[in-house]
């Protein structure tokens, strides 16, 4: 049975990765659920991620899904191991769950010249160490340099990602980055929610800086797979339908989420627990 791959977040910033998976790969069917209810996830505990990931996980199996994407780094960071390690073999052995981490790493490396790399995330994703982890793979040559924003996601998710409070904690942030070395020439977003405050973070960088996000990464990474997968390509519906779900407040959802997005959504509420 065909069924539309599965979209996950903590809250809004998963629609900037599906807003680019819709756009590089529009004839596949996306359903996407954010855990409003329960988010911010970047400051809670591995075993509260990892449950609540699981959850949503078990959720995207529950409408079909064979393929589901975790949008969210922290929840990449804390979960994904775990779930691809010791929950899919018994639960769900045919099904698979990707994360944002890995396909950043895997490209990462190739935009510096200095080799040295800068990571902006959350407190979770940071302390996790999973980005110098898995660049450590990757680009085994690169020092990574690694930043907590946690005032971040508050910013944005109360609409001040424009204000002079937003230009006082990127300032912050990236003078605390840039202090650990002077030699950064590419910094990654490690944050759904980032791409929000893309061109005001760049105004604050030195200007030979690169800053990446991870929309466009993502998508071509989850082509490569569905091209190298045909077996779980095959499972994927191919109708161009998108859904909305979301643990809180459908209207909250819509109203916040078209800004992530950049269109107007429908929004569906729906339970985990």
């Amino acid at each position: 049975m065909q069924a539309p791959i599965g979209v996950f977040d903590s809250g809004y910033g998963g629609l900037t990765i599906l807003k680019e998976l819709k756009q590089q790969l529009p004839q596949y069917d996306y359903i996407y659920l954010g855990d409003n209810a329960r988010a911010p996830y970047g400051t809670r505990s591995f075993d509260t991620v990892y449950h609540y990931t699981l959850e949503a996980v078990e959720w995207f199996f529950k409408q079909g899904c064979s393929l589901v994407i975790l949008a969210c780094n922290t929840a990449s960071a804390k979960a994904l191991r775990n779930i691809q390690q010791l929950d899919l073999p018994h639960m769900a052995p045919d099904k698979r769950v990707l994360g944002v981490i890995r396909p950043s790493s895997e490209i990462l490396g190739t935009y510096s010249f200095s080799h040295h790399l800068g990571i902006l995330g959350t407190t979770g994703t940071i302390q996790s160490e999973s980005y110098p982890i898995e660049l450590a793979k990757f680009a085994p040559e690169a020092s990574i340099f690694q930043q907590a924003c946690p005032m971040w996601v508050p910013l944005i998710e109360n609409g001040q990602q424009d204000g002079p409070g937003a230009d006082y904690f990127v300032q912050l942030y990236i003078d605390q980055l840039f202090a650990q070395s002077s030699k950064i020439d590419t910094v990654l977003l490690a944050c759904t929610h980032y791409p929000l405050m893309e061109k005001k973070i760049q105004s604050f960088l030195p200007e030979h800086v690169k800053l990446v996000t991870q929309g466009d990464i993502v998508a071509k990474s989850l082509a490569t797979y569905l091209q190298n997968h045909p077996e779980m390509d095959q499972k994927c519906s191919k109708k161009g339908q998108l859904q909305f779900f979301t643990t809180d407040n459908p209207a909250s959802f819509e109203e916040q989420g078209s800004l992530f997005f950049g269109q107007k959504i429908a929004a569906n509420h729906t339970d985990l627990a």
